[in-house]
């Protein structure tokens, strides 16, 4: 894609180089192009500046050289979002991936995760101490974006949703301050930070609680796909009464070349059930029995440190993707039988992946008053669209859209917003819960009256 041509001053574009200690790129320069790359590889967008930031500073002078400049402000933590957030064209792009510090404190039960921080630093930082926190179920998602949004992940039945674990935020405005939000300071933006996104501001680091978790396990089972019905009733009846320890996923998949993987099922559609466990695998296996009487072809299953697992289902780079969700209030056979059905739609081989996920836990037992309205759900159903050729977009997008109109019957109506893309206002109300975007209208109209942060779930300020 040829690079916008918006013109900026090159007073300007010098006083942003002396003014950060971070780096500065404009179309052109030597770095550019990897520099506005992002994992999904249908986004394909030309800032006319990245500003790579190396402090809160580097932050606040970037922002404030946005607005000088009259460009459109995008912010990029960890590029993770599938909608290309990260970037805009033509704009600013505030790039804190060179802001990625991570501070255990095993003493005090937290972390303490600069704005620009993945899973993978969390997770790596946390490990030695065997603490951890809900993280998003790849390694190179972004803590910020994820907490922001909410934050599910693999261990939220047993800690809660990554949100449910923010104590503390430091910000910088849309006005170029910086600010300090918990609890008790500004409360009415903290409260906005569990759920409602990067609305507010540029957070250039936050103090999440841990926990213990001095070990961890999981089983995977494959079959083949015909056994799909079968296994995921299965797996929704191992949940059912499942300790809080437990998650994973019900989930078709194209079998990845793996070693584990039998030569002959390589390529080919399957059917699986994943359990991951907080504690020992042994627990997930006896958990798991009813699974295994239904005999799979693959299985998998060990102790493993979490943010090792954590790396093992990351999709790969440069594919492109599109995915949505539904959360749902029970998951019946009428349910089960809908979602096995449209696997047969998948494109194969490719990177999708058709997943059930459970709740409940401590995701139900979590705060109330969070602006998170499908905590109460029971089942999430998430297609997930990962395919490599463009001719095959309009059938992986229609694949996706088809998954929901097939949920929907069960649906709650509220939706985890990180899960989707630009889905419209209206999803973007339901991701909140109507009431509580009135309040959040009411917040963003207090930290950022001219909606500088707007690529995202944009809340619109109102009084």
């Amino acid at each position: 894609m040829a690079p916008h041509t918006t013109t900026v001053p090159d007073s300007a574009l010098a006083g942003l180089r002396e003014d950060l200690a971070g780096e500065v790129f404009t179309p052109g320069d030597p770095g550019y192009d990897e520099a506005r790359v992002v994992f999904n590889a249908m986004i394909d967008r030309s800032p006319a500046v990245i500003a790579q930031c190396e402090t809160p500073e580097d932050v606040a002078n970037a922002v404030l050289f946005g607005r000088a400049t009259g460009l459109p402000i995008a912010v990029r933590g960890g590029g993770h979002s599938v909608a290309g957030s990260a970037l805009n064209d033509g704009g600013l792009v505030v790039d804190l991936r060179r802001m990625h510090a991570v501070v255990a404190d095993p003493e005090h039960m937290t972390a303490r995760v600069a704005g620009g921080a993945t899973m993978s630093h969390l997770d790596r930082a946390c490990q030695p101490f065997h603490v951890a926190v809900t993280g998003g179920r790849a390694s190179t998602t972004g803590v910020g974006g994820f907490t922001l949004g909410g934050g599910s992940g693999w261990l939220e039945r047993k800690f809660g949703l990554a949100c449910d674990n923010l104590l503390a935020a430091e910000l910088i405005t849309a006005e170029g301050k910086h600010v300090h939000t918990d609890a008790e300071e500004n409360p009415e933006l903290f409260w906005a930070l569990h759920g409602g996104g990067g609305n507010f501001g540029v957070v250039t680091s936050m103090t999440l609680r841990v926990h213990p978790l001095p070990e961890f396990g999981f089983v995977m089972l494959l079959f083949p796909s015909e056994a799909g019905p079968e296994v995921i009733r299965a797996y929704r009846d191992v949940l059912a009464d499942a300790p809080d320890e437990a998650g994973g996923g019900g989930i078709y998949l194209n079998a990845p070349p793996e070693p584990f993987i039998p030569e002959e099922l390589q390529g080919t559609l399957l059917a699986g059930a994943l359990v991951t466990y907080a504690g020992p695998v042994a627990e997930a296996r006896e958990l798991a029995a009813p699974l295994y009487a239904l005999k799979p072809s693959v299985e998998l299953l060990m102790d493993m440190p979490y943010a090792d697992f954590q790396c093992m289902l990351d999709d790969p780079p440069g594919m492109r993707n599109y995915w949505s969700a539904e959360y749902l209030t029970g998951f019946p056979d009428e349910a089960v039988d809908a979602f096995c059905a449209r696997a047969d739609d998948m494109i194969v081989p490719s990177g999708m992946q058709h997943v059930l996920f459970p709740l409940g836990g401590r995701v139900a037992a979590g705060p109330a008053d969070h602006p998170i309205p499908w905590r109460g759900a029971k089942w999430a159903v998430h297609p997930f669209a990962v395919w490599e050729d463009p001719a095959d977009d309009d059938r992986a997008v229609q694949w996706v859209r088809d998954v929901r109109a097939d949920a929907r019957p069960w649906s709650t109506g509220a939706v985890y917003l990180n899960f989707t893309g630009d889905e419209g206002r209206e999803r973007v109300v339901e991701g909140f819960g109507a009431d509580n975007y009135r309040r959040l209208a009411r917040v963003k109209a207090a930290y950022d009256p001219d909606n500088v942060f707007r690529f995202n779930h944009n809340i619109a300020p109102a009084a």
